[in-house]
């Protein structure tokens, strides 16, 4: 226990001073530029922006229709294990030229029912929370650890946690009816776990050209016309509705994850599978922010959208 601490605490140094070289580095480049520097401070503020500069009306259309939902795809992506080690620093260009592109908007996001949010005060306080979390502990742990891992070694890993999680997705697909899904899933795992060595690597998908479906137990209710219940942001496991978060917990029962022993293991375990699967997305959250007028709320818009599309598939 002694040297996971210490292991953690090691990261977090590296990762911090990575984090300190990036803001020096961005200082001097505003100092040099002075096309930067006359720039106001309502479009880069103390940083510079990885996006190209958006009028204020489109930056606020776009917090719940362009930037999150292209920013949740990737996340998506990720998850599946078909990670290709690209961390999300393309850059985003867009342009707006006509109102007409906003009129459209503003009909189709009348049209989309909203999820209420009675807990307001108390999700605040844990998006709040979580912020603070990832700032000054997880991100800093996943930069150093991206810095000593091989882009190929976490990869790997994350291709491992993923096929872990076969149970989970089999049971899913079969409670959803698609039995096709289920049977390229048992194909997959059968595959992947002994030519792909234990799941490190997706042979099934690279060689046999088999897909998966990142199903779960919120889904599987969704797709019986369960509805989302009240928006709910979970400590350290952030963004659910009521629906999901008891499709967490159904979930929990059939991940194999949870019942290694002893606990200090099982914890380990999932403290570096966070880590890992961090590391791949390290910008992805701040790139949110910077282009949303309210985080919070465009977080919250932007997961309800993403569950509403995964299940529809």
């Amino acid at each position: 226990m002694k040297k996971s601490v210490f292991v953690l605490a090691c990261l977090f140094l590296i990762g911090f001073s990575f984090e300190a070289s990036q803001v020096l580095s961005k200082e001097s480049f505003l100092k040099i530029s002075p096309i930067l520097n006359n720039m106001p401070d309502d479009v880069y503020g103390d940083s510079v922006s990885r996006f190209s500069v958006l009028p204020f009306r489109a930056v606020n259309q776009m917090d719940t229709k362009g930037i999150l939902v292209t920013v949740t795809q990737k996340t998506r992506e990720i998850d599946r294990g078909q990670d290709d080690g690209v961390t999300g620093e393309e850059e985003f260009e867009e342009e707006f030229e006509e109102d007409s592109f906003f009129d459209e908007y503003d009909q189709e996001a009348q049209s989309v029912q909203r999820v209420a949010d009675p807990l307001y005060y108390f999700n605040y306080a844990m998006y709040s929370f979580n912020d603070f979390l990832y700032f000054y502990a997880l991100k800093p742990v996943a930069q150093g650890y991206k810095f000593i891992v091989p882009s190929p070694v976490r990869s790997g890993i994350n291709n491992f946690f993923f096929n872990l999680m076969f149970p989970v997705r089999f049971i899913n697909t079969v409670f959803q009816g698609k039995l096709v899904a289920a049977s390229d899933e048992v194909g997959v795992f059968l595959a992947n776990s002994t030519v792909g060595i234990l799941g490190f690597n997706q042979f099934a998908q690279k060689h046999l050209n088999l897909k998966t479906a990142n199903e779960d137990l919120g889904q599987t209710l969704g797709s019986y016309a369960i509805g989302d219940g009240f928006y709910l942001v979970l400590p350290i496991l952030g963004p659910s509705t009521l629906r999901d978060a008891i499709g967490r917990a159904g979930d929990y029962f059939i991940t194999p994850v949870n019942y290694v022993e002893p606990w200090e293991l099982d914890l380990g375990v999932n403290i570096t599978d966070k880590i890992n699967r961090t590391s791949f997305r390290i910008g992805d959250y701040e790139a949110l922010k910077e282009a949303s007028l309210d985080p919070y709320v465009a977080i919250r818009n932007a997961y309800i959208q993403n569950r509403r599309s995964e299940i529809k598939r």
